[in-house]
């Protein structure tokens, strides 16, 4: 099997084509932990994450690295205005980050790198990028000179001339040119800072990836992710020092960028009083049902982002984990997924909606368990499991998933069932109803079958 993915530097679908098939490398951009992250934030882990999946289930060997930014004038501000450290500040938030994208039912990625613990290889490679005639000193900064490569913008499609319109760039004297950017900057006294040739400072955002990749997985990678709010300036800025301090060498083979999220039809902000935190909503929520709603479109298109999605990935995650309900006596093992419409359609730069689709199709069919033989039923039930896998859904037990909290005593539930059953055999037709009627007051819905009650929360 092959997968397709769209590359946003030739700006169309390719075939995967990995630099080693024994080992693929892949390198996503992290959080910059000074608060609690946001649902678009979710977006490109929940992504890459499925991504990762897909990939494992391709290739023995996966190295995936997810940067965690803990240095930065954002960090800098919070802490101040905090009273924290920000060590501590930083620590705090990337715990919180860890805790909330688990919720999500995202794998831990083979490396998670800190940009404070790589400042010897970025000292190096504004070293290289100095000696090779692409970097400056200026007033205590050094910055990168953009035009001393002749391809820059080529990522972001821009032409140089266009760039400093709308781009978030700083525009200071000390600079030759508005659009060079910043590799390395002077630190005051009571800012962090670490010594360097060019005096004490810290590092530019930019060349925080950069280094963390080149130590980690080496000079070229396979993949590169993160959301389109990256391909410029960030993702841009990347790739130029990285290929100019390796005298060109291609620095990513294939760029991948998930759409952006909007709220109710708006696009999220805390002025609009739409900001939405991961941590808010899993307050609401559980954590498979907002993985569900990011992988509900394609990942590079925009997503709507809302209660009414969230209730309806709920109601389908409800639908799905009814049917594994049902088929509860079937033992699923492994199957080949190769022919598998689900498959395919996730082969095919992760067409989650078709593959959701697909595992409804295949809930079709145990729903009715008494039209099909144990076989079918086997590898349904399998197929079903394993598609579901690679997308990070329905990993919960079908009876955890309805009752919620095992920890929760639910033996007042069982009583009222029992209750129920009595009256029905006592036939108190009134009073059995009343009993569902009560405890469906109560969040509680009972599914009556030939193999008795069962009941879930609503």
């Amino acid at each position: 099997m092959t997968l397709k993915i769209y590359n946003t530097a030739t700006r169309k679908k390719e075939l995967f084509q990995p630099i080693d098939p024994d080992c693929i490398k892949m390198y996503v951009c992290g959080p910059t932990v000074y608060n609690l992250v946001h649902i678009g934030n979710a977006r490109p882990v929940v992504v890459f994450d499925t991504l990762f999946r897909l990939l494992n289930s391709l290739y023995p060997q996966v190295i995936y690295a997810r940067n965690i930014t803990d240095i930065d004038d954002k960090i800098m501000k919070a802490a101040v205005e905090q009273g924290r450290s920000i060590g501590e500040l930083s620590s705090y938030f990337a715990e919180q980050y860890g805790l909330d994208m688990a919720e999500l039912n995202t794998l831990e990625p083979t490396i998670v790198p800190y940009a404070t613990d790589h400042i010897d290889e970025m000292l190096a490679m504004i070293q290289a990028l100095i000696e090779r005639g692409h970097a400056y000193e200026a007033e205590g900064h050094v910055l990168f000179d953009v035009k001393s490569m002749s391809d820059y913008g080529k990522l972001s499609n821009r032409a140089l001339e266009d760039m400093l319109e709308g781009a978030r760039v700083e525009v200071a004297s000390y600079k030759r040119y508005g659009g060079d950017f910043v590799l390395w900057k002077p630190s005051n006294d009571d800012e962090p800072g670490w010594s360097s040739a060019w005096g004490r400072g810290r590092p530019g955002w930019h060349l925080e990836c950069s280094a963390m990749i080149e130590k980690h997985l080496g000079n070229t990678i396979d993949i590169h992710g993160g959301g389109r709010d990256l391909i410029f300036p960030h993702h841009e800025n990347e790739l130029a020092q990285s290929q100019c301090a390796h005298d060109g060498e291609q620095y990513v083979r294939y760029w991948m960028h998930n759409g952006y999220i909007n709220i109710d039809g708006e696009k999220m902000s805390k002025s609009l009083g739409n900001f939405r935190t991961v941590r808010e909503l899993l307050e609401r929520y559980p954590g498979e049902v907002i993985r569900f709603a990011l992988l509900s479109a394609q990942y590079r298109s925009g997503l709507d982002f809302s209660y009414e999605l969230l209730e309806q990935s709920k109601s389908s995650l409800d639908s799905l984990y009814s049917a594994l309900r049902k088929t509860n006596t079937v033992i699923a093992g492994a199957v080949e997924l190769n022919d598998n419409p689900g498959y395919i359609a996730l082969l095919d730069d992760l067409n989650t909606p078709l593959a959701i689709s697909e595992l409804h199709q295949l809930a079709k069919i145990l729903n009715k368990p008494e039209e099909y033989s144990e076989q079918q039923l086997f590898e349904t039930k399998a197929t079903m499991l394993q598609l579901g896998s690679l997308m990070g859904l329905l990993q919960a037990e079908p009876e955890a998933w309805f009752q919620g909290d095992t920890d929760e005593d639910s033996t007042w539930i069982e009583d009222a069932i029992a209750a129920r059953q009595q009256a029905k055999l006592d036939k108190q037709y009134a009073r059995a109803d009343e009993i569902r009627q009560e405890l469906k007051a109560k969040g509680i819905v009972l599914e009556d079958s030939r193999e008795g009650t069962k009941w879930r929360r609503e």
